[in-house]
């Protein structure tokens, strides 16, 4: 089941650098939520807070509350390793593991999580998730060949496979296209088109277009000057977002004046 997520007054800290300040906001379950805004504005830190991959850089923290399903991921008992299971994130850069085969980068989460599974099991999943990646045909008959060996959309695509081969609830992308060709770019697209039947979607783009093809909902972020924190400015319905913002802020960026 593809889950929800709340944010509430969440600040986000460097060390007492306020980096995001006071951001409140909902995730619908099913959908694609995109962050836009200027660079440095927050939106990779704050997509980041969401699986708590923010807390691997020393000195970070947060205040406030980020809820899955009403559960705060913070919560003392919780176990950031089962939130990064559950909520899973594809990088900038396609990263797939150099030395691992493709079939091996797939099932990497998995074993990185102890689970023990057959052989069968394994070549079921293995399919399964390239299937899901839009992938399978490609490299059926490479499956013991270096992910390395694979073109950048490719690659991102096995990194999709290997992040909902764990089977998380949400999938968190940073900028997926932005090392990526057209040609790529649109496969990724197509494919978060098709991933949002089953997942909660959040993607920080710098592109605009993209945006406002991909996603339900739009969040746009801003930053009132170097050293100040980034906000959110406002969050709706995309088309209304790109159509309509309610602040000018907003409409300027979507527009080209600024950022």
């Amino acid at each position: 089941m593809a889950q929800r997520i709340d944010t509430k007054d969440l600040n986000i800290y460097y060390g007492d650098f306020l980096a995001v300040q006071d951001v409140t906001m909902t995730v619908d379950p099913k959908s694609v939520t995109a962050f836009i805004g200027p660079s440095g504005c927050g939106k990779s830190t704050f997509l980041r807070t969401l699986n708590r991959m923010h807390e691997v850089i020393p000195g970070a923290r947060v205040e406030g509350s980020v809820e899955l399903e009403g559960v705060d991921l913070y919560g003392d008992d919780v176990d950031p390793v089962a939130v990064r299971r559950n909520v899973g994130m594809v990088f900038q850069r396609p990263n797939p593991f150099p030395t691992m085969s493709i079939k091996d980068n797939v099932l990497a989460g998995v074993k990185l999580n102890n689970r023990r599974i057959s052989r069968s099991d394994a070549d079921d999943l293995v399919e399964r998730s390239l299937r899901g990646a839009n992938l399978w045909n490609e490299v059926k008959d490479r499956l013991e060949k270096p992910g390395s060996g694979l073109s950048g959309g490719q690659q991102q695509r096995l990194c999709i496979a290997r992040a909902i081969a764990v089977r998380p609830q949400v999938l968190l992308m940073d900028e997926p296209c932005s090392a990526l060709d057209p040609i790529s770019t649109l496969a990724i697209e197509d494919l978060i088109g098709e991933l949002k039947q089953e997942y909660t979607i959040v993607i920080v783009t710098h592109n605009m277009q993209q945006a406002a093809r991909v996603s339900d909902r739009t969040a746009f972020f801003n930053i009132a000057g170097t050293g100040k924190p980034g906000r959110l400015i406002e969050m709706d319905d995309t088309a209304t977002m790109f159509s309509s913002p309610s602040q000018q802020a907003t409409e300027d960026y979507v527009s080209g004046r600024f950022g």
